[in-house]
């Protein structure tokens, strides 16, 4: 078979979520267990890292598996979904999967899959666990796909467990409340094993401490220990001051990660860190800094408010629930800009009307659809929008809508591309 080959096979064959959505979550590990039981349970060869939380899990993932790496630790990175390739969801020390390996481990096991009938998503976590283990890593991070209780990749017993934001996505999946999606992240907090929780969100606080008295298992919300404070940004770096238990510990530490997002992510990771190097890891202050300071360079990382040009200034970012696009708009307001043309995209799995109701009226929309049967369709978008009061026109795919987008706005206005990952997905230049 050739890669394309093997990839149409992948598409067709198992339901895919990043395409068909709902359809294809499986609400049972039974099938992740047999296919690692076929495998050999490769997941249990090498140490892991597991990566829950509604926004702020895959910027997490990265940044630790960018530490890890300038440790000196062979390190692999499993993250959903992929922007442009199917490899990039699968990557040791930075270099995604070569298309052979996939080819391979579709030919090899192509008779277990038809057994099995395994989802796409739980193919491609038994393909990153076998991978990592024949690339002999020493750890791997491994992002959760959806939710984290019945996610596939909650069959590792990992060093430590880490849980990022919580707010409202997918709630026809995991539930209708902050405390029921809680519940299923906190699915991850295994017994013994210690957790982070990001940011302690006072009104989901007890579901955390409710589960790790459940299974024993020691749990740390970063924010009791850490606080950072911004020093100053650019659009393609930020400054930070890090205190640990209220004295100075990391002055002026540099991200590549530029969206104001991060300052929540930032002590979840460093707590994590913190208890990594309580089980025997060795990383230094240098290692921290290099690996935050070049997190996008070191494992890829694409997306997350990225600058795609300068005049006019166009960036991109996946932020696509109600928590991310607020956290958009608010880095929007701060560019001060004279004029925002918002290229924007939804899928039609979830209610957009509480996201088409928050964006500012005065921006210029373009309304597109990508190109995957999930999109919800542009005609419908340019209706809901129309009800919100947003003015803007209606674009059959995502290069036409950045094409006009282009084409009206001067060289100091600002061009904003997103409302989904698969609107980012289909980005020229990305």
């Amino acid at each position: 078979m050739t890669y394309q080959e093997v990839l149409d096979y992948l598409y067709q064959q198992l339901p895919m979520f990043q395409r068909i959505g709902n359809a294809a979550f499986k609400k049972s590990l039974d099938n992740i267990i047999a296919l690692c039981d076929a495998l050999g349970n490769p997941q249990n060869n090498y140490k892991t890292i597991h990566v829950a939380g509604t926004n702020g899990k895959g910027s997490s993932s990265h940044m630790l598996a960018a530490v890890l790496q300038e440790s000196g630790y062979k390190t692999g990175l499993y993250t959903s979904p992929h922007l442009k390739s199917f490899t990039e969801r699968v990557r040791v020390n930075g270099f995604e999967i070569s298309e052979q390996y996939l080819i391979d481990f579709v030919e090899n096991y192509k008779q277990l899959f038809e057994e099995v009938q395994p989802s796409f998503f739980e193919m491609t976590v038994a393909l990153a666990f076998k991978y990592f283990a024949d690339e002999n890593v020493d750890v791997a991070v491994i992002e959760v796909g959806l939710g984290g209780r019945l996610d596939s990749t909650n069959i590792i017993t990992p060093e430590a467990s880490l849980i990022t934001n919580i707010g409202f996505d997918h709630q026809n999946l995991l539930g209708d409340t902050l405390q029921e999606i809680a519940g299923e992240k906190a699915g991850i907090i295994k017994p013994g094993i210690p957790a982070t929780i990001s940011l302690k969100q006072p009104e989901i606080e007890s579901v955390f401490l409710e589960r790790s008295a459940a299974v024993v298992a020691p749990l740390y919300f970063a924010t009791d220990n850490y606080s950072v404070e911004l020093k100053s940004h650019t659009l393609e770096q930020q400054l930070f001051d890090v205190y640990r238990q209220g004295k100075l510990y990391l002055p002026e530490l540099q991200l590549d990660l530029t969206g104001i997002y991060q300052r929540y992510n930032l002590p979840g990771v460093l707590q994590t860190i913190d208890l990594l190097t309580e089980r025997g890891f060795k990383i230094t202050e240098e290692a921290i800094r290099n690996g935050l300071a070049n997190t996008k360079q070191l494992t890829g990382l694409k997306g997350r408010w990225q600058v795609l040009s300068y005049s006019p200034l166009t960036i991109c970012d996946t932020g696509h629930n109600v928590d991310g696009v607020n956290q958009i708009l608010a880095q929007l307001h701060n560019l001060q800009p004279k004029q925002v043309h918002f290229v924007f995209g939804a899928v039609n799995d979830k209610d957009i009307t509480t996201i088409l109701a928050m964006l500012p009226k005065n921006y210029g929309y373009y309304f597109c659809q990508a190109t995957i049967p999930r999109a919800l369709p542009v005609s419908e978008l340019q209706q809901k929008a129309d009800l919100v009061g947003l003015k803007g026109k209606s674009y059959a795919t995502v290069a036409e809508a950045i094409m006009a987008a282009k084409e009206n706005a001067a060289s100091d206005e600002v061009i904003f591309i997103g409302g989904s990952t698969f609107v980012v997905a289909e980005i020229e230049e990305l």
